[in-house]
């Protein structure tokens, strides 16, 4: 394969929690895999329900290695399993995702000598119209993305177990938002990246606007705990003060509020691809567009300054995360 180095192993690493109900599609995305990867290898995290019996039944297509590492987090997980191979590329994705055929080929196919990470997409895989919505308004399109700046998620990526080395792995204090992290150190460090955007990974969004506002309230007290995006959190309280303070204050200048949801939304909006979408459908979806963007923003403003008073009592500075 072109600009691939065929004799660098390569190991999938995945973290799983009780995922009975979706480790089979992932591993029969991976069995499908036009070049497969040379290891498996899962850190259970001590799943009580079956899903240790559903990877039991793929050993004999997949070489597979199971790891017991109960009450792990996500990057105690993922280190474990990193540090149990000797392959020199690492691939990651996540319990939940289905990986298109050529995912990992394409991985590989721009792992350069002179590349240590290469990031792969991921894509909403939505099961219901609340689903596609939800992944229309939080996740960009392949157009929206600046390679030079884009920082991989670990649903998509393969990078040297070198650089892993170098930065010291994922970090084990951090519970949510730990594959920002990881980039940024990666960056730091000047590891340097490359965007494969056909290796797609897809995953499947949350199934309720409840189980959306508790993801989003989570990541931003990752934010906080971490000490990421300032000025964009900045900006979201001055703007939600801002929009509050217009409604009411009995002025003019409120002709603006339905300007900037219409700004605010245009882009999910046009992701949503409503020619795909029944005459019905169509109002309902863009109708929850901006539904979506409220819970999603309260729920941010809730969670960051938990994790920021997280981060000032443990004693973390932002020279102490790097």
């Amino acid at each position: 394969m072109a600009g691939s180095h065929s004799r660098e192993r390569t190991a999938l690493i995945v973290t799983v929690l009780n995922e009975a109900h979706s480790i089979d599609a992932l591993l029969d995305s991976v069995a499908a895999q036009t070049v497969r990867p040379d290891e498996l290898v899962l850190a259970d995290g001590g799943s009580t329900d079956r899903t240790l019996e559903h990877v039991r039944q793929w050993s004999a297509r997949l070489p597979l290695k199971v790891l017991s590492v109960p009450g792990a987090n996500i990057s105690r997980g993922r280190n474990a399993a990193i540090a149990a191979t000797d392959a020199e590329l690492i691939a990651v994705t996540d319990a939940g995702v289905r990986l298109d055929r050529e995912w990992l080929a394409r991985l590989q196919a721009q792992m350069r000598s002179e590349v240590d990470v290469v990031s792969g997409f991921f894509v909403a895989d939505p099961h219901s119209l609340f689903e596609r919505a939800l992944g229309a308004t939080t996740l960009p399109d392949v157009s929206d993305i600046d390679p030079h700046r884009f920082l991989p998620s670990s649903r998509s990526v393969l990078f040297r177990k070198a650089v892993w080395q170098k930065v010291g792995g994922y970090p084990e204090w951090l519970d949510y938002c730990e594959d920002l992290v990881f980039d940024l150190a990666l960056r730091r460090r000047g590891c340097r990246f490359r965007f494969a955007p056909d290796a797609v990974a897809r995953f499947r969004p949350r199934s309720t606007l409840a189980a959306f506002g508790r993801q989003y309230y989570l990541y931003a007290r990752g934010d906080g705990k971490a000490d990421l995006w300032r000025a964009r959190h900045a900006i979201r309280y001055a703007a939600y003060v801002l929009m509050v303070r217009l409604l009411l204050k009995r002025s003019r200048a409120r002709w603006l509020l339905p300007v900037g949801v219409i700004a605010y939304t245009r882009r999910p909006v046009q992701r949503l691809q409503l020619g795909r979408l029944g005459w019905r459908e169509r109002p309902i979806a863009i109708g929850l567009v901006p539904l979506i963007r409220l819970v999603g923003d309260l729920a941010k403003m809730l969670g960051y300054p938990v994790g920021v008073l997280w981060r000032v009592r443990s004693g973390w500075t932002s020279r102490s995360l790097s």
